[in-house]
């Protein structure tokens, strides 16, 4: 009889042989000189084999020169939605199938563990694997406060969401460099962390509209998924992520390609550039009335940065676009009374101006 059944101490054997079979392939491939890391930032995440696939299809098949401003327009309009699209339905994915196990049940269950501290910045990091946009955090806001959590804690996660989930750093990294995209996440966790608990300690429970405390809570029984219902749920939060966002990516790209290769630069740095002390601020002011997901906003930062404008201002700019756009704020109104809704818009304001001039003061060590 074959007894071939695979024990415990045969499949840690196992999975530690891989571990060290592949840690010794990249220590080979790093003594020859090839760099694993490089390659993966190079054609991964900013996929430069697209960039040249592009640059032919626009020189070979259309007969214009990227160098020029409408070959350039057209290569960076392409190169830009490829790329986006492919890096967010794969990180889309693979996020969902972790968030699969971390249900809106599930997080509040968690959370309602803790407050104060602690609680912020679980609610924080949570906030980074569940990435609902700003409008699309409100309904969580109303079960979470239903459901009797501090005030504190939910308002860091209605930060941290919108603002510092794992797909946009991932798409930071890939437009700039991972320096950026990790002191990114950590000055965002710290807004996240330090406004929930400033929230928190004023005392405001008394400015949440009574229909939200008085909502009931549904303590639905959760269902374990199987490995193909993930598979299949994630499917489905990248086409539901995608038909919400395309509009928004295509919009934004197309104004990045406008500004990268139309609007001449010294016009942008004579409003915008690294020696305005006012273009955090004007950022700010410009991209709170707006609305849009964070990946359209990305491809403007983007082209603001290569036209000569701070880091610090085109993050300012994204930051507030994704974090207090208009339509968000008067959902926010809905649930909230004014005194709770100033409190929020003028710390999250605050903490987004300070991480713009932390960011135009020392980006250039960054970039």
């Amino acid at each position: 009889m074959n007894t071939s059944t695979t024990t415990p101490k045969n499949a840690i054997f196992k999975w530690l042989l891989i571990v060290v079979m592949c840690a010794a392939v990249l220590w080979g491939l790093n003594q020859a000189g090839i760099s694993v890391l490089g390659w993966a930032n190079t054609q991964l995440l900013r996929m430069e084999w697209l960039s040249e696939l592009v640059k032919f299809f626009v020189e070979g098949v259309m007969g214009l020169n990227v160098t020029t401003r409408l070959g350039g327009s057209i290569h960076f309009f392409i190169y830009d939605v490829i790329k986006i699209f492919i890096l967010l339905s794969a990180l889309i994915f693979s996020i969902s199938f972790v968030q699969s196990y971390f249900p809106p049940e599930r997080t509040r269950a968690i959370l309602g563990r803790f407050s104060g501290f602690k609680g912020s910045v679980l609610a924080a990091l949570l906030g980074t694997v569940t990435p609902f946009c700003s409008c699309s955090s409100i309904p969580l806001f109303i079960s979470f406060t239903s459901a009797g959590l501090p005030l504190g804690v939910t308002f860091s996660f209605l930060i941290s969401s919108p603002l510092v989930d794992l797909a946009s750093i991932i798409l930071l990294a890939s437009i700039f460099n991972w320096s950026v995209a990790l002191i990114y996440v950590v000055v965002g966790l710290v807004l996240a962390v330090l406004g929930g608990m400033l929230i928190g300690r004023a005392g405001m429970e008394k400015h949440i509209e009574e229909f939200v405390l008085a909502a009931p809570v549904l303590d639905t029984e959760q269902k374990n998924l199987t490995r193909v219902e993930r598979v299949i749920y994630a499917k489905g939060q990248v086409m539901d992520i995608v038909r919400r966002v395309w509009i928004y990516v295509l919009v934004g790209v197309g104004i990045g390609a406008a500004i990268h290769n139309w609007i001449p630069q010294h016009w942008v740095e004579s409003i915008l550039g690294q020696g305005q002390g006012w273009s955090v601020l004007l950022a700010v002011l410009i991209g709170v009335p707006m609305y849009a997901d964070i990946f359209g906003t990305l491809p403007i930062a983007e082209a603001l940065v290569a036209r000569g404008v701070g880091l610090g201002t085109a993050l300012a700019f994204m930051m507030s676009v994704t974090a207090l756009s208009l339509p968000s704020l008067i959902m926010l109104k809905q649930v909230v009374r004014p005194p709770l809704l100033a409190l929020f818009f003028g710390i999250v304001t605050g903490g987004i101006i300070l991480i713009g001039y932390f960011f135009q003061i020392f980006g250039s060590h960054f970039i």
